[in-house]
């Protein structure tokens, strides 16, 4: 399995790939941003935008691809525009594939996110998650601190009002 970080064009281009993912996220039941059943056209849709944000420089997408050539996990960096924020990230859509899920993936997808972001000077990053899911084990594990949490944030992808913790994690030191 191979990560690598994808230029605008790379993510537009493979933009069915990263759909497929998102779309499984979904199904799963991961709560990333979109109700179910997520429609493939919608997910491709999603992605070629974020494609134009990459290519601005206010987004960076990894993937990793494993030997098919298949897109089986992303992780993302949303960089702040405002003056006052240039020294934090937010990292969104850690996604795993079901198939490629318990090996250790969403592990790697995070430090490289990291890694990026602190040689990118940035010191600060922080995300939401649905709480209680199985993705706070790893942000726990891997030294994120809770911030708190906020009751009916968002809709799961059945459309259920939850809860969302709001993490952050220093990064250098």
């Amino acid at each position: 399995m191979r990560v690598e970080r994808w230029s605008g064009d790379r993510v537009r281009e493979r933009a069915g790939g990263l759909a497929e993912l998102l779309t499984d996220t979904v199904a799963s039941g991961a709560s990333v941003g979109f109700l179910a059943p997520l429609r493939h056209a919608e997910a491709v849709a999603w992605w070629r935008e974020r494609a134009d944000a990459v290519a601005t420089g206010r987004f960076a997408v990894w993937a990793a691809v494993d030997d098919r050539d298949r897109v089986t996990g992303t992780v993302s960096l949303d960089f702040p525009a405002k003056p006052n924020s240039r020294h934090r990230a937010e990292l969104v859509k850690l996604m795993v594939h079901r198939s490629a899920r318990g090996q250790g993936l969403g592990r790697r997808l995070l430090a490289t996110a990291e890694r990026a972001a602190a040689a990118d000077g940035r010191t600060l990053l922080h995300l939401d998650t649905e709480t209680g899911c199985p993705a706070e084990r790893l942000y726990r594990s891997a030294g994120w601190t809770p911030a708190g949490t906020i009751p009916d944030y968002a809709a799961s992808p059945a459309g259920e009002l939850r809860p969302t913790t709001l993490y952050y994690k220093r990064l250098g030191g």
